[in-house]
């Protein structure tokens, strides 16, 4: 029981040392995350797009 009461003494310790990020680091971050997720998306998008175009010229018979 000793064990584990000095395993969350030491992780509460750990803990306090941790630099938390600001709320405008947090919503600067979320808002990339959203903006390079959106940019990833519509390039795949575009790609897939321009694949499915090339083999409907190849196989004009197959879609």
């Amino acid at each position: 029981m000793g064990r584990i009461r000095r395993y969350f003494q030491e992780s509460w310790s750990e803990l306090k040392k941790v630099a938390w990020p600001t709320r405008d680091q947090v919503r600067n971050l979320t808002v990339l995350v959203f903006v390079v997720s959106a940019a990833i998306g519509v390039f795949i998008a575009v790609w897939d797009f321009v694949f499915t175009e090339v083999v409907k010229i190849i196989t004009p018979g197959a879609a």
